[in-house]
């Protein structure tokens, strides 16, 4: 697993924390590639369990809203049990998106993709380092991270902002943003 990554893997006798990693693919066969990278999450040195959604479609979001033009995402979130530092995983997710074909600087923010990991949240851990922010900044206005989130652990909880669950019904509630679907139509978006 570790083709094209430098860094090293200490051994660690730390309990393992439960990461929550959204996937996502709008371009090539995305069922293929999601399954794929959740294998790839498996083979990670210091891991113990991934468990990975049902993937949901979602239409691609950008900064102005959403973009029916785009192809569709398929999104899903896995959560990893992992002793492995919260930025080598980092580096780990990076890795996997370019063996998938990922180039983040041709790609752009908000651009298609072959594969989009995105670390959600680690443990409880709340950073606002800027190479690593965590939790992810925008996990809570994200029903393609939220669904599947909740759909694999009912009971989750995104730190500094609550239960997903409740996330997901203040959500429904909301009106939705300019350009976005109306709960219930189709999953908010994907993206950056």
């Amino acid at each position: 697993m570790a083709d094209g990554f430098d860094g090293d893997v200490p051994p660690s006798n730390r309990e393992p924390v439960t990461a929550v990693v959204a996937l996502g693919a709008n371009l090539g066969d995305r069922e293929a590639t999601l399954a794929a990278a959740v294998q790839e999450l498996r083979r990670m040195p210091l891991t113990d369990e991934v468990v990975a959604s049902t993937p949901i479609e979602s239409v691609a979001i950008t900064p102005t809203g959403a973009d029916e033009s785009a192809p569709p995402y398929l999104n899903a979130v896995a959560l990893v049990a992992t002793r492995l530092a919260p930025t080598v995983l980092l580096s780990y997710l990076q890795t996997i998106e370019a063996r998938h074909g990922r180039d983040r600087a041709r790609e752009g923010r908000w651009g298609s993709r072959t594969l989009d990991l995105d670390l959600i949240a680690y443990g409880d851990v709340i950073s606002d380092d800027p190479d690593l922010t965590l939790p992810h900044p925008r996990a809570a206005e994200r029903d393609f991270v939220l669904e599947p989130w909740v759909a694999v652990d009912p009971d989750a909880v995104l730190p500094g902002s609550g239960r997903v669950d409740a996330l997901l019904a203040r959500r429904a509630a909301e009106p939705p943003a300019p350009g976005e679907p109306a709960a219930g139509e189709q999953p908010r978006g994907a993206g950056a």
